[in-house]
């Protein structure tokens, strides 16, 4: 009789621990909220990681070469397409350095994620968006659903969308093609004098999208320092 007693004991804390565990889970559910994770944020922290690295390759790789008058064309950027063809018309970006000087990046010169060790491409030029060799989270369009890219004034020339690194990390804006020989280089390139805001989007137009639907990150200019505001 003892022995059986002992035996029930057991089996009812047993069957206590399984109903209080139960009961936790079921107020965890209805009481802890849901995380709702923002796609506009994860895909702002992917890109400032990446304009990071465009620096970083810049600092590293310099690209003077005093035989060559178009070298300035090879320094490390950061390029942006609204949508084309080739990015399946979302919005993406390459790093890359032009050293062929053909402003259209072969996967040669296409920088390679450090993560993933695919190349630094959502599908800008030349190379397709879907290439199992390219990193398809750089097409925001695609990967975090973004629909609107805009460049503050500060950081933007014509219709460029670029933003380019000198070998001490300054950051410069627009295309390098402007110099007509190494001499003049120093003053045809668009330094950044202001902070450089880009505000990225789920909607298609920045100008009224609501605070959960954007995320600008800023570019200091001269020190080239890149975050979230």
């Amino acid at each position: 009789t003892i022995m059986i007693g002992v035996y029930m004991k057991k089996a009812f804390t047993l069957l206590e621990l399984v109903f209080v565990i139960v009961v936790i889970a079921i107020l965890a559910v209805i009481i802890i909220p849901t995380v709702k994770t923002n796609p506009v944020r994860e895909a702002a922290i992917q890109l400032v990681s990446h304009i990071r690295y465009t620096q970083h390759l810049a600092m590293i790789d310099d690209r003077f070469d005093a035989v060559d008058t178009k070298w300035y064309m090879g320094m490390w950027q950061i390029r942006f397409t609204p949508g084309n063809v080739s990015s399946d018309w979302g919005i993406a970006y390459v790093v890359y350095s032009d050293r062929s000087h053909t402003e259209h990046p072969e996967k040669s010169e296409i920088a390679k994620d450090p993560l993933s060790g695919l190349y630094i491409d959502g599908g800008v030029v030349n190379n397709n968006y879907g290439d199992s060799e390219l990193l398809s989270s750089a097409n925001l369009g695609k990967a975090y659903g973004i629909k609107d890219i805009d460049f503050s004034s500060s950081c933007s020339y014509y219709s460029s969308k670029r933003i380019t690194f000198d070998h001490l990390g300054r950051p410069i804006k627009g295309a390098i093609s402007s110099p007509a020989s190494s001499d003049t280089l120093v003053k045809a390139l668009k330094f950044m004098t202001q902070t450089c805001e880009i505000t990225i989007c789920s909607v298609a137009d920045c100008s009224v999208a609501s605070n959960d639907e954007k995320v600008t990150i800023l570019i200091e200019p001269e020190t080239g320092y890149t975050h979230i505001q």
